[in-house]
This record gives C-alpha cells, structure tokens and sequence, in this order.
C-alpha cells in the first residue's frame, strides 16, 4: 500500500504545483499583456492620471450637457454591473411601452425643437442593461442640444463625436458606435 502511495502523492504534488500555480500564471501573464484594457477593466486614465470610469460598462447622464447612453435595465439603480441583465420585457407588455414613452417624453422636453425621429437605442435597453455605446445616429440626434447646452458649434461637436466614432469590429462586426463616457469626458477636457 506504501509503494503505492508514495508516486501517487509525489504525482499530486507535481501536478498541483505545475497546473495549479506555474500554468495559471503564465496564463496571467501572457492574457495581461495581449488584452491590457480588457483586464484592467478599460479603465479611461484622465490627465490628471485618475481613473474616470470604465469604457465598458455605460453610466447614467441625464444632464443636457452630456450625450444620454441607452436606458440600463439594471437596479436597484443605473448601470449596476453586480445585476446586469436585460429588461425581459416583451413587445407586448405595457411596461416597455411606458419606459419608451417615457424616454421619448424625457428626449423631446430635453430639445423641443428637435424634429428628427428619434434612434430606436435611445428609447430602449441593451440586452445586458450596461452598453456604453450609442449607435452614430444616436450621437447625431443629441448634438444640437449638448452643442446648445454647453454654448458650442454644432460643427465643433460634430467633430469631437466623429472623433470618438468606433468602426466596426475588424471591419465587418456590428456598425459604428460611440462611447458615451468617452464623449463626454472629451467634452469636458478630461481626456
């Protein structure tokens, strides 16, 4: 019994350190290096070197002078990323009828004057109730009113949103999008 338990620990031993602690590591190492923003949690560096939040996970803009993301399912408050998860309210239910409603009634008050239909992302959740991105359109509904709000050109706003425009992923994946938070800390001069 002891010549047999003797390799089979020896053999525990060997395996837990080599795929318990050197392969988890190189793993590390190798994934921190090759996806820096995905690991760091795309944390945006302001110039004063501070962390300002997170390109990835969607924050609650309200204010006139900022562009509003997409409407974040989560709660108990906005862009929670501990209870990410969508709506689950059909086409059919009420509730999402009153929330698009709601939304259109908080866009229209917020620019009286703009005619323009309104992109379907402004009114509605994201699968996941954290996207950060807003589809281009949804950018260029907002520009008169965050051009007017903050006293800007609508065509300097125009170029701070096309500056922030991501392409597609590799060229094909999706379509073009802009980071809300990024928007508008460029607005503000933070980045």
């Amino acid at each position: 019994m002891k010549e047999a338990l003797h390799p089979t620990l020896v053999f525990l031993a060997v395996l837990t350190i080599v795929f318990g602690a050197i392969y988890p590591a190189i793993c590390t190492e190798i994934v921190q290096n090759l996806f820096t923003k995905q690991t760091h949690a795309g944390l945006i560096i302001g110039k004063d070197g501070k962390a300002l939040g997170s390109e990835l996970i969607g924050q609650n803009f309200t204010q006139n002078k900022y562009f509003w993301g997409r409407i974040s399912a989560t709660s108990p408050y906005a862009y929670n990323a501990a209870s990410s998860s969508g709506s689950n309210l059909g086409a059919n239910n009420p509730a999402l009828l009153d929330e698009v409603k709601a939304r259109i009634d908080a866009l229209k008050k917020a620019d009286p004057n703009n005619n323009t239909l309104i992109p379907v992302d402004l009114v509605t959740s994201s699968g996941s109730g954290l996207d950060p991105h807003i589809s281009v359109e949804a950018a260029e509904y907002q520009i008169s009113r965050v051009a007017k709000a903050r006293g800007l050109g609508l065509d300097y706003v125009r170029e701070i949103v096309a500056q922030y425009t991501e392409n597609r992923q590799f060229g094909v994946l999706g379509e073009r999008c802009v980071n809300v938070l990024k928007l508008n800390l460029a607005l503000d001069g933070k980045i």
